[in-house]
């Protein structure tokens, strides 16, 4: 039975006793699933498959209840079910994904909400505060209107490629039909997106060609390097010349014609792009799309992992909705024909790159998401190793999971290095590293952003006397 109800159950957080004193260890899962795709606390279950059972079981429910609804805000969904295997007695509580976002802990003076990371709830980092704020509300990101007035800025650049891709002019009303403009006149964050100046900082993508399979200095290992700034169209137009420039296209003869060969199906990687900028999280402050180009693969992240909070990996490819994080910006792109409204785009992804000759299922584009990032991984499909195409299959998957088994490791070292406030500089020599943007974007951003490790002096980023400290609560996890 347990196995059974485990298995339908979105997420699990056992506990083998129920914590009346301290009620806070697992209120912050019913806060982190009511924040996100929902899910399931066993009391008296040590993991999947040992109950260990609950006494005074009508009590126990009762003392749930009533702490859920004194200390979660607003009151979640929750459904409690008492269960029953080998004769010992054990509760499900059933907490479903919430409207209201967000949902807090709100006791003893504390107000927090919490998310997901991996099999632990952990305090909302900012950004992803102010998102399931938008959310509760019913608004986008892209929505939302700014102070800048629309008659200060130029929209060359949207205004010729809209003309360009549609055969129409962008008239003065498409401004505010589209959403990127307000009747008063001021833009919204979507038109701040598009105008000719660079004035949303995150707009940004950096590409790297390194030189081999992993990643090393920008300084030493790559081939080439680019950042970009500006707005989306040019981000688009930019990242793309840099694959381009940065891939070949090989050629075999056939009987009668010429077969072009290109490392990756242009179509999938402009599908990529599109994806990346009209998904991602423009409120994590200090971020940025990166391309990064290996002679095996080409793999691009972005902020902000699916909008719909169940990782990309966990779902069937074709059953995907169409959840969109920026609408606005996600129906202008549509009306240029750069993608479609279906929720097609990683479909596409895999059938153009599945038309490419000498294409094999070892070179099935891998998709993989965190609460915090996107990847999409392509496969070189002229990469040739004395390998079969099976084992550099592997090999691809092999080096991801070490990549990701190396940033827990140096998470974890930073943080303890961390005990005491320590300078951007202090932890890169500490850990060996030289490159700072590499390792600052690598390594302590993800931190930040998780809320294990903090600032400060978090009101100016950039300080020149800015430190970072480990948060007990966080790492802890009380």
């Amino acid at each position: 039975m347990l196995i059974q109800l485990v298995a339908e159950a979105t997420e699990c957080d056992f506990k083998e006793a129920l914590e009346t004193k301290k009620p806070k260890s697992w209120l912050k899962s019913v806060s982190a699933f009511a924040n996100g795709i929902g899910g399931t606390l066993f009391f008296g279950v040590a993991n999947e498959t040992s109950v260990i059972g609950l006494e005074h079981i009508q009590e126990a429910a009762e003392f749930i209840s009533e702490t859920v609804k004194a200390r979660i805000v607003p009151l979640p969904n929750i459904i409690l079910v008492p269960q029953r295997q080998d004769e010992k007695d054990f509760l499900a509580l059933i907490v479903k994904p919430g409207r209201a976002t967000p949902y807090y802990y709100s006791a003893d003076g504390v107000r927090q909400a919490y998310i997901r990371l991996g099999n632990q709830s952990v305090p909302a980092p900012e950004h992803i505060l102010h998102e399931l704020i938008l959310r509760g509300t019913n608004q986008t990101y892209d929505a939302v209107p700014t102070s800048l007035r629309k008659d200060d800025y130029s929209f060359t650049l949207l205004e010729a490629t809209y003309l360009q891709r549609t055969k129409l002019r962008f008239e003065a009303t498409d401004y505010l039909s589209f959403g990127l403009a307000t009747e008063t006149g001021f833009l919204t964050r979507a038109g701040s997106l598009l105008t000719d100046q660079h004035i949303v900082y995150n707009s940004r993508i950096f590409c790297t060609h390194w030189n081999g399979l992993e990643k090393g200095s920008v300084f030493e290992d790559a081939i080439d390097d680019k950042e970009y700034e500006g707005n989306l169209i040019y981000l688009l137009q930019n990242a793309g010349d840099f694959i381009r420039n940065n891939s070949q296209v090989r050629f075999a003869k056939a009987a009668t014609e010429r077969i072009d060969k290109p490392d990756y199906a242009e179509r999938a990687v402009t599908e990529i792009l599109v994806n990346s900028l009209i998904h991602r999280d423009y409120l994590a402050m200090g971020s940025e799309i990166h391309v990064d180009m290996f002679d095996d693969r080409m793999e691009i992240s972005s902020p902000g992992g699916m909008f719909g909070g169940i990782p990309v990996q966990n779902q069937p490819i074709d059953q995907i909705k169409s959840d969109r994080r920026n609408p606005v910006i996600a129906d202008l792109f549509h009306r240029m024909k750069y993608m479609e409204r279906r929720g097609s785009g990683l479909r596409k992804i895999l059938n153009e790159t599945s038309k490419l000759p000498g294409y094999t299922d070892a070179m099935k584009p891998v998709f993989y998401s965190t609460p915090t990032s996107f990847t999409a991984i392509l496969k070189n499909i002229n990469y040739k190793t004395q390998k079969s195409n099976q084992q550099a299959n592997q090999q691809v998957n092999q080096q991801v999971n070490q990549q990701a088994n190396q940033q827990v490791n140096i998470s974890k070292a930073i943080l303890e290095f961390c005990e005491i406030p320590k300078s951007k500089k202090e932890i890169a020599a500490h850990m060996g590293f030289k490159d700072l943007r590499h390792f600052s974007s690598r390594y302590l951003k993800p931190l930040i952003d998780s809320g294990s490790l903090r600032m400060t002096i978090p009101s100016s980023p950039r300080h020149r006397n800015q430190k970072y400290i480990t948060d007990y609560d966080t790492k802890a996890g009380d």
